[in-house]
């Protein structure tokens, strides 16, 4: 349970970078993030298949949404 968590956390902290279009480079966004440039890959990959439309942009040298969209995870109170 802990390990999924984790990845839940990772996950949010992605959403999180990628928004604010401040990865940077892959090795950049993996030390950021605190993990293995083979573990990003497979977290990006996960985004993806959960239809993250994920791309890299060279140009600002960061990770990017293609287009609007939005990730949540956790329970709120419907009040």
């Amino acid at each position: 349970m802990d390990c999924m968590i984790k990845h839940i956390k990772i996950i949010e902290r992605m959403d999180q970078l990628i928004r604010l279009q401040a990865t940077g480079s892959p090795e950049k966004f993996a030390q950021r993030l605190g993990i293995s440039k083979t573990k990003l890959y497979r977290m990006i990959k996960l985004m993806r298949a959960l239809n993250a439309p994920i791309e890299y942009g060279t140009t600002i040298q960061s990770y990017v949404y293609t287009e609007v969209v939005g990730f949540t995870f956790g329970f709120y109170s419907r009040r």
